[in-house]
């Protein structure tokens, strides 16, 4: 699926520094996420994860931002990395510690060249949580 990079993209520009790179993407996740138990407890574990989030890209320029729901109920924890131009993912089955692994998916992404997350050094909550990849509007035909 993944692995196979003849769905490129084709618009990805890395020219500039890693710093730079990563302005352009943005970690969604998903912050009234339940943990496993379904428990309704506050703060609830996507909040968490969106502060591990934070504090794992605390020294890059990687945007971090929540929203109520990404309607992946049934894969628990999400979140999605966007970057401008290229496929948008979304990951589900994360864990309230799973922020390290979200930067090192948005480092890989902003240093692709071809607009996709290289399946090669992607954490592998990344690999297994894989719920959709989502092209860029510009490269639909219809």
């Amino acid at each position: 699926m993944d692995q196979n990079s003849s769905f490129s993209a084709g618009k990805a520009d890395n020219s500039s520094a890693d710093g730079d790179a990563l302005a352009g993407i943005t970690v969604i996740v998903c912050a009234s996420c339940r943990d496993e138990t379904g428990s309704d407890a506050h703060p609830r574990a996507g909040e968490l994860l969106a502060e591990d989030m934070r504090r794992a890209a605390s020294d890059d320029h990687i945007r971090v931002r929540t929203v109520e729901c990404l309607g992946n109920c049934k894969r628990r924890l999400s979140a999605a990395i966007l970057r401008d131009g290229c496929w948008s993912y979304v990951f589900g089955d994360l864990t309230a510690t799973s922020g390290a692994d979200l930067v090192t998916g948005a480092k890989l992404f902003a240093t692709s060249t071809d607009g996709l997350i290289p399946w090669r050094g992607r954490p592998d909550s990344l690999k297994r949580g894989l719920v959709a990849r989502i092209p860029p509007l510009d490269l639909l035909k219809d």
